[in-house]
């Protein structure tokens, strides 16, 4: 991470809520050739939250905690605060002299922005503003939330705004929270309604919408781009008799996440 900071921009895809058993099945079967045509080897990486819902994810992974490999470790990390005695900083892992990322980047003179997406990006109450505040630029709208069907498409055509605007010198980090796999999704599910609510169907649904989209959000990224795309939890549709996320379940903790560099 030492060679590309400061020669990369950084792109922070969050699939927020999407379930790592989901994303591997799609991407087993075909159904997601956008992300599976990008990820390493074509499949998803089975990792482990630090969070169990957005706020708690995020604030973790935007402090340089992104998801842990599920394997045994240590796992260094790519980005770590300064802090004596931290385990998880290797001589490859790019270190920052801030309390978060974005303002470590900010620093190493990087552009940030953020377009948000389920409320915790909303900027409408103090909380809804804790995670934009960390970035020197952030959108949200309703068209960019939970219950606009078209919200990542919306959101893109922002990202195409931030671009058209970036100085060429400037290097970017930009996060993009993705709430289309958050409830509710039952509107992605051909002959779904209301009522059906949503269920495991209609979230693969909604990923196989996402995956239909996404290739617009690359294709807008400049070169060289190093792109994180991951979810920051799961969600649980009745397993154990659970329902939503902030528990410690299985579906919830583990994640799916790729890591690669735009061709």
């Amino acid at each position: 991470m030492n060679e590309v900071i400061g020669g990369h921009d950084l792109l922070l895809v969050t699939l927020d809520t999407l379930r790592y058993d989901v994303a591997a099945e799609l991407a087993a079967s075909g159904e997601t050739p956008t992300l599976a045509g990008l990820l390493p080897g074509g499949r998803w990486e089975r990792r482990h939250t630090p969070g169990s819902f957005t706020y708690a994810a995020h604030a973790a992974m935007l402090a340089g905690f992104m998801p842990t490999p599920a394997s045994p470790g240590p796992h260094p990390r790519l980005f770590a605060g300064a802090f004596p005695g931290s385990e998880t900083t290797a001589p490859r892992t790019w270190t920052f002299d801030a309390a978060d990322l974005p303002s470590g980047l900010a620093a190493a003179g990087y552009h940030t922005a953020c377009v948000g997406g389920v409320g915790f990006f909303n900027k409408l109450t103090p909380l809804g503003s804790a995670l934009p505040s960390l970035f020197a630029e952030s959108h949200w709208e309703r068209a960019f939330g939970v219950t606009d069907p078209e919200a990542l498409p919306n959101q893109i055509d922002r990202v195409a705004d931030i671009m058209g605007r970036l100085p060429s010198g400037r290097r970017l980090f930009l996060l993009l929270n993705v709430a289309s796999l958050h409830q509710p999704n039952w509107f992605y599910l051909p002959g779904a309604t209301q009522d059906d609510g949503d269920t495991r169907a209609s979230h693969a649904a909604a990923l196989r919408h996402v995956d239909a989209h996404i290739g617009r959000l690359f294709a807008l990224m400049r070169r060289p781009c190093l792109v994180i795309v991951c979810s920051d939890h799961g969600t649980a549709y009745g397993e154990d008799g659970h329902t939503g996320h902030r528990i410690g379940h299985e579906v919830v903790w583990t994640v799916p996440y790729g890591e690669f560099v735009l061709p």
